[in-house]
Order: C-alpha cells, then structure tokens, then sequence
C-alpha cells in the first residue's frame, strides 16, 4: 500500500459560515468520525499530521495584500465578495480560513518530500476563491496557494483535476496564462449552474493555450456519462503534460495531493 498522509485538526471544523448556511462544517467532522470508527486511519500506511501554519505570505502567493486585509476586518465588504449570503462574515474568519490553507500545504508538503504518496485535507477544495474577492462559499483558494507553492520551489509541471460539480474556476484564473499547470474541471455546465464559467472554449491564455480544460456536463448526466467523461480527458490529458504532482479537488470534498508515479 502506497503511504498515505491524512491532515485533521478540529480547529479546521472552525471555518463556519453559521447554522444555516449550506456549507456545514459538521459534514468535514463526521468524515473524520467515520473514517476512524471504520479503522481506516488506523491502517499501517496512514499518517495523521497536523495542519501547517499558513501566514501571509504564504497567502500572497495567490491573493493581493487589500483582500487579506478585507478579511482580516470582520465587515461586510461587497467590493471583496464578504458579507454576502454566499460568504457571510464570522468571527476569526481570517484564522479559520487560512488555516484551511495550511491543512491543504501541510498535505502538499508530505508529497513534495517524498513521505506520502497520497495525501488528503478533507477540509479543503475552496476552488471558487479569486486573488481578490471571496466567492461560492470560498474565502481564500487553498489549492491554488498549493500549486503556487509547488512552482515557487522549482516544480514545473502540475495537473489539477476538479471533480466538483460546480467549475474550478478560482484556480482556471490563477492559472490561465501558466502553461506550467494544467488545470481540468469536469462540471454541470454554467449555463445552468454557479459559477457560469467553464465552458470548452476556455483554453487557457495566449502563453498557455490548451492547459484549460472543461468539460461542462448537462444537468442529469448518469455514472456512467460521468466516467467515461473522466477517463476520456483526464488521463491522457495529465499523460501529455507529464505532470509531477496532480492535484484532485472538490468544493464538497477533499483536496487530494497524489504524486504523479499513481498514474503510471
């Protein structure tokens, strides 16, 4: 079994939106509960490690220095997309989100240094997230933060994959004009479903033509429209770009760092 790093804290429950809001942290608490009472993170290859530390600079590898501010503040601020039903204010909004950032580099890390194969945050895929503006439940981009960290150490080819319903699009912009990542989102189509965006004709910038790429799904599509979707664009996509760390990510569910060797 390839070796596994699982980054839980209870503080990542902290980033809560309030009991009404879509978005309940309980859904990251009860995954952790049923992974421990099924005894998988008990298994040999597993490690459980603690989140990062996530400072600004960290930070500001993605998002601009007013927009960290704007959160910092606790205020409603429309210019910055706080304060809307998508993304109300809470209290420590700025600790509990970057630390959502840290589980997701802590996670990065383990891979990038050759202890983990696999690693997940259960906690993170925040991709809706802009340099900035929060957006769709989104206050600050934890996987684009990790693949930013990932190039500023020398990586030059990185494959993210997002599965989530909802278009990657936060980390489409980081990374638009980068031919360095190759960013994949399969989705419901914008023309039915937030945030609008992904659609096949986003390609990527003039310096990265072809490292975007959408497959935007009609509203109903089965299990099996749904794979054979993936298995028809991600793999041989990811294959081209020979990527070494591919990055999995969802809004719902986790974000996973798997090194590149798992596609072999």
């Amino acid at each position: 079994m390839h070796p596994l790093t699982v980054v839980w804290s209870d503080e990542l429950a902290a980033y809560d939106f309030g009991p009404h809001h879509p978005l309940a942290p309980v859904r990251v608490v009860l995954t952790i509960d049923l992974a421990r009472s099924m005894g998988v993170l008990d298994a040999p290859n597993v490690t459980m490690t603690l989140p990062d530390p996530c400072d600004d600079s960290l930070l500001e590898l993605v998002h601009t220095k007013e927009f960290l501010a704007a959160v910092k503040a606790e205020v409603g601020n429309p210019a910055f997309g706080l304060g809307t039903p998508d993304v109300p204010v809470f209290d420590g909004m700025h600790a509990a989100s970057a630390r959502v950032v840290g589980a997701t580099l802590a996670a990065t890390r383990a891979v990038y240094e050759g202890r983990a194969m696999h690693a997940v945050n259960v906690a993170g895929g925040l991709h809706h997230a802009m340099p900035a503006a929060a957006s769709g439940f989104c206050v600050y981009n934890d996987p684009a933060v990790a693949i930013a960290w990932l190039l500023a150490r020398g990586v030059q080819r990185v494959a993210y994959v997002d599965i989530d319903v909802h278009h990657g699009d936060g980390v489409q912009a980081a990374f638009y004009d980068d031919p360095r990542v190759l960013t994949i989102s399969l989705h419901q189509s914008g023309r039915t479903l937030f945030p609008g965006t992904g659609f096949p004709d986003e390609t990527g910038g003039p310096h990265a033509r072809g490292y975007a790429v959408n497959v935007a799904l009609p509203p109903g599509t089965n299990d099996a429209g749904w794979l054979r979707a993936f298995h028809a664009v991600s793999r041989h996509c990811c294959a081209a770009s020979h990527p070494r760390f591919l990055s999995a990510s969802t809004a719902a569910t986790p974000t996973r760092l798997i090194h590149s060797r798992s596609l072999r």
